[in-house]
C-alpha cells in the first residue's frame, strides 16, 4: 500500500493470534497502516513509540485487561480513539469502557462490515476535533489581530493628539521666530535678525527630530545587525552632540574602557537611543536653575559580563519618584510643549529589540543616570562568519 493512500496508522491488542492476523489482513484491506500487540503492556510501549491514530483493543486479556489499557491510554493521550472488542457475555464491561471514554465497541464473531463503521466514527471523531482545534486557532489569531488593531487604533488616536498639540507648539514657536526675524530685518537690527534666526533653527530641530521619532514609530523594521568596534561606535554618538553640549558651557566627559571590545548591534538604531539619552541629558542641565558652567555629563562605556554598558549621567534637574515611573510612557513627556513623548519610548523600544535593558536612577536636583545594556552577540548566537567558522568577539 503506498504512503499516499494509507488512511491513519492503528494499533491492534489481542491475546489470541489468529484474531491479530485476521482483524491485520482485513484493516490493511481498508487501506490502514497496523501495528499488533498481544498484551496491555507491549501496547503501551508501542503506543510509546509510535502514538496511532486509533487502537483497536480486546477487553478480556490475561494481565492488564483492555478497560485498565483504555485508562491508562487516555491518561497518556486523551485525544486518542480507543474501539472495544469484547464478547456477547461481556456487556457490562462493554458499557464500563464507554465510561473510561471509549469511542466504540464491537463484539465478537467480528463482522468486517461493522468493523469498517465503528472505525470510520471514530475517524470522524478526529477529523472534527482537528477542524475544531484548527478554527479556534483561526478564532484565536483573528481576536488577538482585532485585540492588535484597536491597540493600534487606541495609540494612533493619542498619537494623532499628541502630535497634534506638539506641531501647534512648534508651529507657535515658528511663528515667533518669523516674526522676529522679520522685524529685524526691517529695522536691520543684527541682533534681532540673529534671534529669530536662532529660534527658527530650534524650531525646525524639533519638527526634524518629531517627523524622524513618527516614522521609527510608525514603521515596523528589521535590525541590521553589524559588528563593530563599542569605543569607536561610542565615539561617533559623542562627537554628534558634543559641539552642541560645550556651546551650552556644560563640560561633557567621555569614560570609555578598552575592555568594551567589539559588539553586534543594529548601529543606526543604538545611535538614535544613545543621542536621545545625551540630549534628555543636556535638557535636565538647562532646565535646572543652578550655575549651567558647573553642569557635567558624563557619557561611559564599557564591558560588563557579556554585555556592553552604556551609561550617560548629568547633574540637572533630575526627576521625582512619579516622572520616574511615566517616563517610558508612550506620548509621556516631562518636558511641557518641548517634547512628543516618543523619545524614551523609542529608546526602551530599540533596547528590548536589541535583547538588552535600560534603567533610571534619579532624584529631584541630583540629576540623573541612564543605563543601557545590550548583549554584545546578537541573538542569532550560533551564526558563523563568512569563512564559515564559528564567530566569538
Amino acid at each position: 500500500m503506498p504512503p499516499d493512500e494509507c488512511k491513519g496508522d492503528i494499533l491492534l491488542v489481542d491475546d489470541e493470534a489468529d484474531i491479530r492476523d485476521v482483524l491485520e489482513i482485513s484493516l490493511e484491506d481498508m487501506g490502514y497502516r497496523v501495528t499488533t500487540a498481544e498484551n496491555a503492556a507491549e501496547a503501551l510501549r508501542r503506543f510509546h513509540d509510535q502514538p496511532p491514530d486509533i487502537v483497536l483493543t480486546d477487553i478480556k486479556m490475561p494481565g492488564m485487561d483492555g478497560i485498565e489499557l483504555l485508562r491508562n491510554l487516555k491518561r497518556e493521550n486523551p485525544e486518542t480513539e480507543v474501539i472495544m472488542i469484547t464478547g456477547h457475555g461481556d456487556m457490562d464491561l462493554a458499557v464500563k469502557s464507554l465510561k473510561y471514554k471509549a469511542t466504540d465497541f464491537i463484539t465478537k464473531p467480528i463482522n468486517v462490515e461493522g468493523l469498517e463503521v465503528a472505525i470510520q466514527r471514530a475517524r470522524d471523531r478526529l477529523t472534527m476535533r482537528r477542524k475544531l482545534h484548527e478554527y479556534t486557532q483561526h478564532l484565536e489569531q483573528l481576536v488577538k489581530e482585532k485585540t492588535e488593531l484597536q491597540d493600534h487604533l487606541s495609540s494612533l488616536g493619542l498619537m494623532i493628539g499628541s502630535i497634534s498639540h506638539g506641531i501647534k507648539g512648534l508651529l507657535t514657536g515658528l511663528d515667533g521666530g518669523m516674526y522676529l526675524l522679520d522685524s529685524g530685518l526691517r529695522k536691520e537690527n543684527k541682533e534681532q535678525v540673529r534671534e529669530g534666526f536662532d529660534i527658527i533653527q530650534m524650531m525646525v530641530d524639533r519638527i526634524r527630530k518629531m517627523v524622524l521619532d513618527i516614522l521609527y514609530y510608525a514603521k515596523e523594521r528589521e535590525l541590521n545587525w553589524e559588528r563593530l568596534d563599542a569605543l569607536q561606535f561610542a565615539g561617533e554618538v559623542a562627537s554628534a552632540l558634543a559641539p552642541k553640549i560645550k556651546e551650552q558651557g556644560i563640560r561633557f566627559d567621555t569614560r570609555f574602557s578598552e575592555s568594551a571590545g567589539t559588539c553586534e548591534i543594529d548601529p543606526a538604531a543604538v545611535h538614535s537611543a544613545l543621542f536621545n539619552l545625551l540630549e534628555n541629558a543636556l535638557d535636565a542641565c538647562l532646565q535646572d536653575a543652578g550655575d549651567k558652567n558647573g553642569h557635567t555629563i558624563t557619557f561611559s562605556v564599557d564591558r560588563q559580563d557579556e554585555d556592553i554598558r552604556f551609561s550617560i549621567a548629568d547633574n540637572g534637574v533630575g526627576m521625582d519618584a512619579d516622572t520616574l515611573g511615566k517616563i517610558f510612557d508612550l506620548f509621556y513627556s516631562s518636558k511641557a510643549d518641548k517634547g512628543t513623548g516618543f523619545g524614551l519610548f523609542l529608546c526602551q523600544k530599540i533596547v528590548h529589540d536589541h535583547g538588552g535593558s535600560i534603567t533610571v536612577d534619579s532624584a529631584p536636583g541630583k540629576g540623573s543616570v541612564f543605563t543601557v545594556r545590550i548583549p554584545r552577540l546578537c541573538e542569532s548566537k550560533g551564526k558563523t562568519g563568512e569563512d564559515g567558522s564559528s564567530e566569538t568577539p
